[in-house]
């Protein structure tokens, strides 16, 4: 598929999918069940499923097949982590930097980029950052340096496909933060580019705000109470937070909302 307007199509082959192929493990039941004991039978029905399941069927046909196509092939889920005190020490340098790379058509986390990041303005992070993000010493000490890190991100979203041309993707984040602050501000900061890929994005407080028609001030907590979700790890933990942003984009997903960028062009 092109682009993600093909999806609609996809997700009707699949729906047509879905209602044959329980028919025909049922029929297949009947049949094997004239020949083979009980047991025996319910061991080849589990093996069936567990092929259908390998061939892309099963959940994620049933998940595409239950909420409208959205306008992206794929949804970049990113939340850093960067040194932090009280009061704020300047600059900020990110120190953990996840992505999660999101199935647009099934909502479901496809692949992980997750690197610790070595801060070089401030080498030693606070008692304060420790606390806050759970990310000790040891974690960042010797960690590549956030150009390398970038390099490597720009070597996965190749690896990934996302670099193709056809291929829609999008950043998503809670909040502008990431990457409208952080991100550019340190990359100026250090002399580097910022790739183009980072220049747009969706802001999931906005998104939930529109389907939900409240604005949640507590971020990623006040969505998940608001849609009765278990929040995910701990908080200010960048690949729990990644978990938990993602669980919320599904669950809104399945309730009809199509995510849109949020962020104003560079």
């Amino acid at each position: 598929v092109s682009d993600a307007s093909g999806c609609s199509m996809i997700a009707l082959l699949h729906t047509g999918a879905a209602k044959f192929l329980p028919n025909l493990l049922s029929r297949s039941r009947q049949a094997v069940s004239l020949l083979f004991p009980a047991g025996v039978l319910e061991r080849f029905c589990s093996i069936v499923s567990r092929k259908l399941a390998s061939h892309g069927f099963g959940a994620s046909m049933a998940a595409m097949s239950s909420f409208p196509p959205q306008r992206y092939h794929y949804f970049l889920v990113l939340d850093f982590e960067a040194t932090c005190d009280k009061p704020q020490i300047h600059p900020q340098e990110i120190i953990e930097f996840p992505i999660l790379k999101l199935n647009g058509r099934t909502m479901e986390i496809e692949s992980t980029f997750h690197m610790y990041v070595q801060p070089v303005v401030h080498p030693q992070l606070t008692p304060f950052c420790t606390e806050l993000t759970g990310i000790i010493q040891g974690m960042v000490d010797g960690q590549p340096s956030l150009q390398q890190v970038l390099e490597r991100v720009d070597e996965w979203m190749a690896k990934e496909g996302l670099l193709d041309p056809s291929v829609k993707s999008i950043f998503v984040t809670c909040g502008d933060w990431d990457l409208k602050v952080m991100l550019p501000g340190q990359c100026q900061y250090l002399g580097l580019p910022v790739a183009d890929y980072f220049k747009q994005w969706i802001n999931l407080k906005k998104a939930y705000s529109f389907a939900m028609g409240s604005w949640p001030k507590n971020g990623l907590l006040d969505m998940n109470k608001g849609l009765n979700l278990q929040h995910i790890g701990r908080p200010h933990s960048g690949i729990d937070d990644c978990k938990n942003i993602a669980n919320i984009m599904k669950t809104l997903a399945h309730r009809g909302f199509i995510f849109k960028q949020t962020s104003k062009p560079f």
